[in-house]
């Protein structure tokens, strides 16, 4: 198969770009190239996709692909690369997002939750309306392709090696590096939440296969159902770590300035407004019959402290409690 990818330097693109490569097909990556290097035996074409003749590199002079991935969050570079491919590529394949939803609140979900009106214009101004952009990319791949050429994946929380946002290294990480007296560790008392996290590494495995056998179709593509309660409980195992655990509730941590999700002083994965604890529950059942298949998600833990540990520093983690931070914390709560 000869693919294109548009992107391929950062965490997503690139592990797809990895997969490709290493399984045979002949891999090109258009890039600016600020954002790192595309693997090793991957063509590198430079290109600014905010310019009309960014995509010039890959379409002229005879130029044919037999499947595109794409994962940009801005409508008028999807709108861009759709209308330039068309008569040249095969099929599309966009990675979109759970954030598409107008709908969080419900558990056990699928691909069937009504979407938020599509974003006007070609550029997404701040991730305020990340869903709203994505909803306007798909839009684009699907008109511009039709259905029958057009793989659009929804997809949830993507974690493992490379997850600079740390949200699924966090944990992990944290129970190797406890800050607390006898090693203890602050979490939200919300087992039951419900969480799942896909494997950046079968994410990019998928879309590749979906690619090469013409797969079709919008599909939730998300990791194994799974709870907070049980993400933390394996974080900890993967660490090997014996402290104290101490939860606290909602309420109190709100109250003592705790955010959910990510940011800064945050508890990564998180999540207690009850508009959107369905975020992590859509049930990926179309994504596995369609062939996604997850690995155990220790193993995407461990990989992904083992990637917090060796992390570029000056790209600080944009989730979790600081030290100073849950050493007060803790204290406040008698450890």
């Amino acid at each position: 198969m000869r693919l294109l990818v548009l992107g391929g330097t950062a965490m997503l693109g690139r592990a797809v770009a990895a997969h490709a490569v290493a399984g045979g097909h002949d891999v090109t990556c258009l890039a600016r190239g600020v954002s790192g290097e595309v693997p090793e035996g991957v063509t590198w074409v430079q290109g600014d996709r905010d310019t009309d003749d960014g995509l010039a590199a890959v379409t002229d002079g005879g130029a044919r692909w037999d499947a595109v991935i794409d994962v940009s969050r801005q409508p008028g570079q999807v709108r861009r690369a759709v209308t330039a491919l068309e008569p040249v590529a095969e099929r599309f394949v966009f990675v979109s997002t759970g954030n598409v939803y107008a709908v969080h609140s419900g558990l056990g979900t699928d691909e069937s939750v009504p979407l938020l009106p599509p974003l006007q214009g070609d550029v997404m101004e701040d991730m305020t309306t990340y869903g709203e952009a994505k909803v306007a990319c798909e839009a684009a791949v699907l008109e511009g392709f039709g259905p029958d050429r057009s793989l659009v994946a929804r997809a949830g929380l993507i974690g493992g090696p490379g997850d600079a946002s740390g949200r699924s290294g966090w944990w992990p990480w944290r129970f190797a590096h406890p800050v607390g007296a006898h090693g203890a560790v602050l979490t939200p008392d919300d087992p039951t939440l419900p969480m799942a996290i896909v494997d950046v590494r079968d994410l990019a495995a998928w879309l590749v296969r979906c690619a090469a056998t013409g797969t079709s179709g919008v599909f939730d593509a998300v990791g194994e159902p799974d709870t907070l309660g049980g993400l933390i409980a394996t974080a900890r195992e993967v660490a090997g770590h014996n402290g104290p655990v101490v939860s606290a509730p909602a309420e109190w941590l709100g109250e003592h300035g705790v955010k959910e999700w990510m940011g800064e002083d945050s508890m990564p994965l998180w999540i207690s407004d009850p508009e959107w604890r369905g975020f992590g529950a859509h049930t990926g059942a179309a994504a596995r019959a369609a062939g996604l298949s997850c690995r155990p998600v220790a193993e995407t833990l461990r990989d992904a402290a083992a990637y917090e540990e060796v992390r570029d520093r000056t790209d600080p983690r944009r989730c979790g409690l600081t030290d100073e931070t849950e050493r007060r914390l803790l204290a406040l709560l008698g450890h």
